[in-house]
């Protein structure tokens, strides 16, 4: 004969054996809405293109280097300096360089503009542009007399000693004077290349 006590008894044993059915059919139930609620992905974000903006300015700029013994080997001045993230680059108005070899020679550039890396070893003058290389002194009469270039642009390596341009250029070696419309000299390798519409004049002297 069937009690209450043991019908509540089956009942309760029944619910414990499928507990464990109905509660897996609710999580999978559960997990189907997440799903079907969940926001699409996310269209991929584009790389960010950095722009050719200035990030700092500068008035009346000057920056020196210097090698391991604490002698000068450059020394950058200008009226106003930009400087772009994108390239790592400095613009440089009015600018002045110095700048020294290993044997002490000095070398000087100006331009109406510049654009120089931060360590200046490279420089690019536009305007005016003007750089000379002063005279050298030698043993065994292996003097280098005093050479200026001038041109519109000129490209200059200041540690690989290297001038280029691809402009119109007038290159004066002591009293010698040559005019080409274009030019790459390489002064480690004493190599002179002139193209174009080239003219010299040779002054005879010490030397020649």
């Amino acid at each position: 004969m069937w009690t209450l006590q043991s019908i509540v008894r089956e009942a309760w044993d029944r619910f414990l054996l499928y507990l464990p059915l109905v509660f897996m059919a609710l999580l999978a139930l559960g997990s189907y809405w997440m799903v079907r609620n969940a926001p699409p992905p996310s269209e991929p974000v584009a790389p960010r293109v950095q722009r050719h903006d200035p990030d700092y300015f500068m008035q009346g700029f000057a920056v020196k280097t210097f090698d391991a013994n604490g002698r000068m080997r450059s020394e950058v001045l200008g009226d106003k300096v930009r400087h772009y993230p994108d390239t790592q680059w400095l613009e440089i108005e009015s600018i002045r360089i110095r700048s020294f070899d290993a044997k002490g020679t000095l070398t000087t550039a100006t331009a109406d503009h510049g654009l120089t890396n931060e360590d200046g070893s490279e420089v690019q003058l536009m305007g005016h542009a003007m750089v000379v290389r002063e005279a050298v002194s030698a043993a065994e009469n292996k003097s280098s007399p005093r050479m200026q270039f001038r041109s519109d642009f000129l490209h200059a390596f200041m540690n690989t000693e290297r001038i280029k341009s691809h402009k119109p250029v007038e290159l004066q070696r002591g009293k010698d004077r040559f005019t080409a419309d274009s030019m790459d000299f390489d002064n480690v390798a004493q190599v002179l290349q002139l193209d174009g519409r080239v003219h010299g004049t040779l002054v005879p002297g010490l030397g020649h």
